[in-house]
């Protein structure tokens, strides 16, 4: 089974916690080249290129957290850093405004970094709540995180899977094709799309997404055994959801059951 990019980034989160930046940065690329990241794995990135001195390098990857998440604050507070450290200090007077510009626009009522805040706070309560067994609680904190970062789709991601966990199948595709909307090559948001389409008994939707998620990453086991699946049998049982903590094992054609959570730190 690949390695879930959501556990890449937590490894190279404690790498960077422990200035080890190279280490940090060695994780991150591949989750990157594998198109997997969120704007926050391209921050983070960034960061660790700017403090190990590769400026070009750190403003690449601070420009892709940009292109992803236009409001991320510290990214752009970052990039204008960056841009004084290359000597671009007309660029970086301008990227400073922007980010003043940004932290002053409201959302929910509150200012964009602490709606920012607030929502990774709500996800943290629900990562909680779903280590123990709140699934339904989990489920709404997610979408009070959500109403305050509509943008975070990795938030937005993991909301998806509970929700097929939950067995609530349509609401699951919308936010999953919300994400691949935004997100084209994010190719485990497609994915968990075909996923939620089969589960909610829409076969050749299911399978017009898995061929094409094949089509773009033919090494993907899971969409291997997606695939088979409904090769076997259009009619057949649906599979176990994987449990919302990872990228979950490629369905087993006799599911054995839930697998166990996976606590977020």
């Amino acid at each position: 089974m690949d390695v879930s990019a959501e556990h890449l980034v937590e490894q190279a989160r404690e790498r960077f916690q422990l200035q080890d930046y190279y280490g940090a940065i060695h994780l991150l690329e591949e989750v990157v080249t594998a198109g997997r990241a969120f704007a926050d794995a391209h921050h983070m990135l960034g960061l660790s290129y700017s403090l190990v001195g590769q400026q070009d390098q750190a403003l690449a990857q601070l420009d892709r957290a940009l292109a992803l998440n236009p409001h991320y604050i510290e990214a752009l507070v970052h990039r204008a850093i960056v841009l004084n450290e290359l000597g671009r200090e007309t660029e970086a007077d301008a990227a400073f405004r922007r980010a003043a510009q940004v932290g002053g626009e409201p959302r929910q009522g509150f200012a964009a970094h602490v709606a920012a805040k607030l929502a990774n706070q709500h996800a943290a309560l629900g990562d909680a709540y779903l280590g123990a067994g709140g699934l339904t609680q989990a489920i709404g904190e997610y979408q009070e995180a959500l109403t305050l970062g509509p943008a975070f789709h990795d938030l937005r991601y993991k909301l998806g899977r509970m929700l097929l966990e939950a067995g609530r199948a349509l609401d699951a595709r919308e936010h999953f094709e919300i994400i691949v909307r935004a997100r084209p090559a994010y190719l485990d948001a497609a994915a968990m799309l075909g996923l939620a389409c089969y589960l909610a008994g829409d076969g050749l939707a299911a399978k017009a997404v898995w061929e094409e998620c094949r089509e773009r990453r033919p090494e993907d086991p899971r969409v291997e055994a997606y695939l088979a699946m409904l090769a076997r049998n259009d009619t057949a049982a649906p599979v176990a959801v994987p449990a919302s903590g990872g990228d979950g094992d490629p369905p087993s054609p006799h599911p054995a059951g839930r697998s166990g959570r996976k606590k977020r730190s």
